[in-house]
């Protein structure tokens, strides 16, 4: 019972950061969660293969698609239409996906949420900031 803990607390942090790489690699963790018996280092190792792909933007808009679903109920119209734009610019090579993850930890700090900020995807992005 202690393996599937930690296993749904490794992939809770780390979920959007697995997303943000490859959707193939989030469902087929979402699936082996529902497995009877799992294993840490199992998961550890998907993980990792998520983390060495390519960037692919397709990708990269779905996670943070998936992460906007937060504020949206919460955040104003002008912060929709900006997360919008910045969404935009970043599929057509004009901002960086760094840009558009800064603007969601922006609303983050704003709109305070408990799981969001467990999440890996914006602590390795603030990591990087220091």
């Amino acid at each position: 019972m202690m393996e599937r803990k930690k296993c749904e607390q490794l992939w809770a942090a780390n979920k959007y950061l697995v997303l943000n790489k490859s959707q193939k690699i989030y469902l087929a963790i979402r699936q082996y969660l529902k497995s009877e018996s799992v294993e840490l280092i199992v998961l550890e190792q998907w993980i990792q293969e998520a983390m060495s792909l390519e960037e692919r933007p397709e990708e990269v808009v779905n996670a943070y698609q998936h992460i906007w679903s937060y504020f949206r109920k919460v955040a104003q119209p002008n912060e929709k239409n900006e997360f919008l734009s910045l969404l935009e610019r970043y599929q057509q090579s004009k901002v960086t996906k760094e840009k558009v993850l800064m603007y969601l930890n922006d609303l983050l700090e704003k709109y305070p949420n408990r799981y969001l900020e467990q999440s890996t995807i914006f602590k390795l992005m603030n990591n990087g900031d220091e």
